[in-house]
């Protein structure tokens, strides 16, 4: 167990707090953590079919570089990660989804950060707003084969988390039963 001392100084952002704390480990040794509050988050891996999902690709500042992923973003206050998972896939690809499950939940930097993601499963995509994917994150949509995006993943070209969990749960969930029978059946009314 680690004790906090008191916080030395703070950083408060739209959707962040960062804390530089100073805590006294079970040795009783004093030193400093570094804690960020985040947001929740939801992350979404959605089928245009059995083989092909819809990416993003999407400038990331800390990286200085674009990223190939998988559409995911913070919760607005008082929304439910699933609700949440659908807003990011409508904003980021302009598609609906009829059918969402849930993946898996993690924590993508557990050592410094309470950031929690939910990753879903999404099917029966429709789209709904042509056009009008959010330019302002987004700089273009993709539709990747499944075999090709875990070459992707394995030649190192895709290294994003998230997409990586997403993928790997989903296939062996997909391998053991755990993928319901209709998720990939066509939807002919739209989402």
């Amino acid at each position: 167990m680690e004790e906090k001392i008191r916080t030395l100084g703070s950083l408060h952002a739209l959707h962040f707090s960062a804390h530089l704390d100073r805590v006294r480990l079970r040795t009783d040794k004093v030193t400093e953590r570094i804690r960020i509050e985040h947001p929740e988050a939801a992350a979404v891996l959605p089928f245009l079919d059995a083989r092909h999902v819809l990416m993003v690709r999407q400038w990331r500042y800390a990286l200085s570089s674009e990223t190939l992923e998988i559409p995911a973003g913070k919760a607005d206050p008082g929304e439910s990660l699933e609700v949440c998972a659908r807003r990011e896939l409508l904003e980021e690809t302009g598609y609906e989804a009829s059918r969402l499950i849930p993946l898996f939940t993690y924590y993508p930097a557990i050592g410094y950060s309470n950031e929690i993601i939910r990753i879903f499963a999404a099917s029966g995509l429709g789209e709904h707003t042509r056009g009008h994917v959010d330019v302002d994150e987004i700089s273009r949509v993709e539709v990747v084969a499944l075999d090709h995006l875990l070459e992707l993943i394995l030649q190192g070209e895709v290294r994003d988390g998230k997409t990586v969990i997403a993928l790997s749960m989903f296939q062996h969930r997909q391998a053991h039963g755990g993928i319901p029978s209709e998720f990939f059946q066509e939807n002919s009314h739209g989402p």
